[in-house]
């Protein structure tokens, strides 16, 4: 009976045409976190021709697509809305319909289990100070190596990612390295309202206190009382000075890891936020889902955009043939 209730189900289910384009390295364009959440209720059909295009920041060959298209975010960046019909992001935008906020922390496995918030106050107090684990600090605010360098003042922080590495090279597993210090830098890559990555959760994955610079308001996402929050200090001395008094009493650092980390847990049920917003474009009529056009300065302006996309991808593809070419010349 349930096989052919399940049978009819399927039966039942909308097909709809997508397909995912600049998107991070690594990104599986055919089995991901996105094609999971709309299988629930939907037959995908993953194709070159789709009616809805989902696309990231990392090229811009979305830019040559005339379909419905749905921009993630996984970066610092906003949407722009004149290039996509529908943004899932970081910032706190309020665009009607054509936007929803769902952090990327929300569908890493680990999120759901701080919910389970258990300690071990014996191990937790008999681990080493501090870590950090940074491996491209490339396009960061400086203030993060600022602050590793005033914090390493006081106590040795250890480094394991390749950015600063004073243990003897970069960890192979992150967690298990984070989880043997009291606190864990947990800096993200710039300042921006909204912006709140991983970075805070992992910490948080294996009971270390996350030391958190990034999004001013996230407060909005995790319990501001069971992490050391550097937005509440005017200076990054002050900041120290309130670790430093963390480290030196056994019951204020235990006070503090022992407050649960989720106060709003909004984003715990991710999938059916995701369904949600998907569900509303996909019940309209195609022309009424669709809220770009193709006239006027809207129009101009992604002709524009698409040209200058066309450029940066035959400038890219030129220097790939150099490179090549001077590589065969060398032999």
């Amino acid at each position: 009976m349930c096989d052919y209730l399940s049978i009819i189900l399927l039966v039942k289910m909308k097909k709809i045409y997508l397909k995912f384009v600049d998107f991070w390295d690594g990104f599986d364009t055919i089995s991901n976190f996105i094609v999971d959440a709309l299988s629930i209720q939907y037959e995908v059909v993953l194709s070159n021709e789709p009616d809805y295009l989902f696309y990231s920041c990392f090229g811009t060959s979305h830019l040559e697509y005339d379909c419905i298209k749905i921009m993630f975010i996984g970066e610092n960046i906003v949407p722009d809305f004149n290039v996509c019909d529908y943004a899932i992001g970081f910032n706190y935008i309020d665009f009607g319909d054509r936007y929803l906020r769902l952090p990327l922390y929300a569908i890493y496995d680990g999120f759901s289990n701080l919910q389970n918030k258990k300690i071990d106050v014996n191990k937790a107090l008999d681990r080493k100070f501090c870590s950090i684990v940074v491996s491209n600090n490339k396009w960061a605010d400086p203030i993060r190596e600022t602050f590793f360098k005033l914090l390493s003042s006081y106590k040795k922080v250890d480094s394991g990612g390749r950015a600063w590495n004073n243990i003897g090279g970069p960890v192979d597993n992150k967690l298990d390295f984070i989880s043997q210090y009291k606190f864990n830098i947990a800096f993200e890559n710039s300042r921006v309202l909204g912006y709140t990555t991983e970075k805070i959760m992992e910490p948080m994955q294996v009971n270390s206190i996350p030391v958190y610079w990034g999004n001013p308001l996230v407060g909005k996402d995790f319990n501001v009382d069971s992490f050391v929050n550097a937005h509440d200090f005017d200076s990054l001395e002050r900041l120290v000075e309130y670790i430093i008094e963390l480290d030196s009493s056994k019951d204020k650092y235990l006070e503090m890891l022992e407050k649960p980390w989720l106060l709003d847990k909004t984003y715990l049920d991710w999938k059916q936020l995701l369904l949600d917003f998907i569900n509303n474009i996909m019940m309209k009529s195609y022309k009424d889902a669709k809220y770009l056009v193709n006239y006027g300065h809207a129009g101009k302006y992604r002709n524009e955009q698409r040209f200058w996309g066309r450029c940066e991808r035959k400038f890219k593809l030129q220097r790939i043939i150099e490179y090549y070419s001077q590589l065969f010349d060398r032999k």
